[in-house]
């Protein structure tokens, strides 16, 4: 069966189809180029207060990360390819909505010997 042009995207189950593009206006590059797939992000305590502007997918979002996920995590909330994620994120970003953290960036301390210590000795006197 073909389409005609004024017909409209639509899946009887899901309703109106929305194309991965569409969310990101045609963007295929995030404006923050440091953001991979295992960049933490968490939504900003003090973040921009007006939501006018802002799609769904933004808005989802911001509830999503009220605590800190991967991008990979929240391409996968919104079902979209991880790109989309990255330049939804990426808009939220470069607004102050959300902050940004490399999970590999954390420096790693030393755990406190003495700490094992009373642990192990613990443990060994179950």
């Amino acid at each position: 069966m073909m389409a005609r042009e004024d017909d409209v995207w639509l899946d009887e189950a899901a309703g109106p189809l929305v194309r991965p593009y569409a969310m990101t206006r045609g963007r295929t590059r995030p404006t923050s180029p440091e953001l991979d797939m295992v960049t933490q992000v968490v939504t900003a305590r003090r973040g921009s207060s007006d939501r006018s502007g802002l799609s769904v997918e933004h808005l989802d979002i911001l509830e999503f990360c009220k605590r800190p996920l991967s991008i990979a995590e929240v391409a996968s909330f919104l079902d979209v390819p991880l790109v989309v994620g990255k330049v939804l994120v990426g808009d939220l970003i470069e607004r102050g909505d959300l902050i940004a953290g490399s999970a590999s960036s954390r420096t790693a301390e030393m755990p406190n010997r003495k700490l094992l210590q009373a642990v192990l000795d613990g443990v060994r006197r179950l």
